[in-house]
């Protein structure tokens, strides 16, 4: 599928309004290809389990068989969070098709799932983070093209905070170097400015001398270039910060988004206030960003536990 696209399998009174469903995420919602993919394998599963309880079409669908479809799923082990989604999914669609008169009333309107798990995002410590450009800082002393662009990606996620699909859809004119400044696409097709410190411009002016060695005729205007000269993929870029964080040994962090939540983190815990870190991360609700301040109140009662002598 590309661009939101449905399978062209879509033919039956159940799935015919999921095609409209998908292109109006696309393209009046601008939902990622991911996000829309994401959409369709949890509503085909919904309307799978509607046609099986005897629904036809969607006027067909009624709140008993939404609850038996997510009892099914949570019998079947899934988590709550998974649960969440695929329940605020269905609520998705058929308010739209309700809104669009696919169906005479929402049935989902009552539908209630668990409530997602809140589980605090596992940061690096601040020598944890130092050592890991620095490791990298090293592998890229001798020169290696790929070793130089890792060192930047690694700077660059823990300088800022973006998101990996971010970073990889960043273009080499979206790097102003000289006021230490990108701009990135966010969630929604929303721009935003994010500033980064003199360590990631001193890793990107190497990787930007370096880069030349990678490109081809496939490159483009891509900052981030993959062995074959394409941009960096996001599994690729996943792949780059997993390898570091094994190294390091004393951390069970994985992905980009560790990097993610330790820039926050960090920031929070040097005084940054809420609403700067929100801005910089691209949360459209506060609430999202209020996560890491619960982070480092643990951190600090770690520490506190650590070290004083009657905790």
């Amino acid at each position: 599928m590309s661009g939101g696209e449905p399978r062209p399998d879509s033919v039956d009174p159940l799935t015919v309004p999921l095609a409209a469903f998908l292109r109006y995420l696309a393209l009046e919602r601008s939902r990622s290809e991911h996000t829309v993919r994401a959409y369709e394998s949890d509503l085909r599963a919904m309307l799978g389990s509607a046609a099986e309880d005897g629904a036809v079409d969607l006027s067909g669908i009624d709140l008993r068989m939404l609850r038996r479809w997510l009892g099914r799923q949570s019998e079947a082990g899934l988590s709550r969070s998974t649960l969440a989604r695929r329940s605020a999914a269905a609520r998705s669609f058929l308010g739209w098709a309700a809104r669009e008169g696919y169906i005479d009333a929402d049935p989902s309107i009552r539908l209630a799932a668990p409530k997602r798990q809140q589980h605090l995002p596992e940061v690096l410590h601040q020598d944890q983070a130092e050592r890991l450009v620095h490791t990298a800082a090293d592998a890229a002393l001798a020169g290696d093209p790929v070793a130089v662009r890792n060192m930047a990606v690694l700077e660059l996620l823990y300088a800022t905070g973006i998101r990996v699909g971010e970073l990889v859809g960043l273009d080499v004119d979206e790097i102003d170097l000289e006021r230490r400044t990108l701009r990135v696409l966010g969630k929604g097709n929303k721009q935003r400015t994010v500033p980064f410190g003199v360590p990631a411009a001193d890793a990107l002016v190497r990787w930007l001398g370096a880069r030349a060695a990678l490109l081809n005729a496939d490159s483009g205007s891509a900052l981030f270039l993959g062995k074959r000269g394409g941009r960096l993929g996001q599994r690729q870029a996943r792949d780059v910060v997993d390898s570091a964080l094994r190294e390091l040994g004393d951390t069970s962090a994985r992905g980009p988004h560790a990097l993610r939540h330790t820039a926050a983190t960090h920031l929070l815990d040097g005084g940054a206030d809420l609403r700067s870190v929100q801005e910089l991360l691209g949360h459209a609700s506060l609430a999202t960003t209020q996560l890491y301040t619960h982070v480092s109140v643990e951190r600090l009662r770690a520490s506190y536990l650590a070290a004083h002598p009657r905790a």
